[in-house]
């Protein structure tokens, strides 16, 4: 193989998996609630997959292509819950632009290349 090929196939293997690398799989979502002292369920497919009681607080989450529901709740206020969607995260089009197909595809597996909105700000409306 000729040494000039050598550089650029390390390149090539950096920049793949350039979202794991710079956004890593997992993501702290900070829950504000307007009151605070909130019990906050994150749901994930119809499964909890964490709490943050009381609120405000924060919660460490595995980054998948599935929305997030947070559910509050606290006593003399109405239940509320707060959509998150899985979005795409920001390094994602450079990594398909310089990395191609194999950078995307283990991005996506990982889940690396989606993200959730935080801080989650969610007020609770008076029963």
């Amino acid at each position: 193989m000729p040494r000039s090929i050598v550089p650029a196939l390390a390149a090539l293997i950096l920049l793949t998996g350039c979202s794991s690398i710079i956004e890593g799989t997992s993501q702290e979502l900070v829950i504000n609630t307007s009151p605070e002292g909130a019990n906050c369920a994150v749901e994930r497919q119809g499964n909890v997959i964490g709490r943050v009681n009381p609120t405000p607080g924060g919660i460490t989450v595995k980054k998948t292509k599935y929305d997030i529901n947070i559910v509050c709740t606290k006593k003399g206020y109405e239940k509320t819950t707060y959509f998150n969607k899985s979005d795409v995260a920001g390094a994602t089009v450079g990594n398909i632009i310089l990395g191609g197909g194999i950078g995307w595809a283990i991005d996506s597996a990982s889940g690396a290349d989606n993200k959730y909105t935080s801080p989650v700000n969610i007020n609770l409306p008076k029963n």
